[in-house]
């Protein structure tokens, strides 16, 4: 467990967890622009995403998403926390998958296992740029470490993850055990409930895709 700590600690282990993140983040688009279902983003945000596809102009999906992942890249590194919102959700999700179809590489999220691919580049690149600005300004960081923040940035947040577990039931029995599960151990290990919530029904839905287990929906 030392050792694992430890490791975490590292700056290869802060570049590889937000590779691993991006990855299923667009692999999410991916089911959101292929299935319509998946979007990481709130209604609004991934309608910009479906916009674009159905009209051909990605411009507005661009210009919003990625503004938000530019200003999460510079505050990463400045006050030590990357919000998963702005930097992932809003700005992977959204914002780099409409600027690779602008610019021709949309392929690169037509196929689900490509997707992951891509998000994994991306969420490394996005990593080590971090760290190399904490690297090339140590002076400018107002902390020693960038963490990663996910669920509400505020104290509401904290309410919310009942509320994710029972969206999660409402989806499905299996999904919802999932995401139960996830509560439970990040409230044993004293983390907000709300981040395990979310990650356990999104591991729990994951395995299942990949091994073919139907999920059955309440209703």
């Amino acid at each position: 467990m030392k050792k694992f700590e430890s490791f975490l600690e590292k700056d290869i282990a802060f570049i590889l967890l937000l590779a691993l993140l991006a990855a299923g983040i667009v692999g999410a688009t991916n089911m959101y622009l292929t299935h319509g279902v998946g979007a990481t983003n709130e209604i609004a945000v991934a309608e910009l995403l479906m916009q674009g596809k159905n009209t051909g102009n990605y411009d507005a999906a661009v210009a919003f998403s990625s503004a938000f992942l530019i200003a999460r890249i510079l505050e990463g590194p400045l006050v030590g926390i990357l919000d998963i919102g702005g930097s992932m959700m809003t700005g992977v999700g959204v914002g780099l998958p409409a600027l690779l179809i602008t610019l021709g590489m949309g392929f690169l999220l037509d196929n689900f296992f490509l997707a992951l691919l891509t998000g994994f580049v991306l969420g490394g690149v996005i990593g080590s740029v971090i760290i190399g600005i904490r690297k090339l300004a140590p002076n400018a960081s107002m902390t020693t470490a960038t963490g990663i923040m996910i669920g509400a940035g505020n104290k509401s947040g904290e309410a919310l993850g009942p509320l994710v577990i029972l969206s999660a039931v409402a989806v499905g029995p299996i999904i919802g055990l999932g995401s139960l599960i996830g509560a439970v151990l990040f409230y044993v290990f004293k983390k907000p409930i709300v981040g395990g919530a979310i990650l356990g029904a999104i591991a729990v839905g994951a395995v299942c895709m990949v091994t073919g287990i139907p999920l059955p929906v309440i209703g």
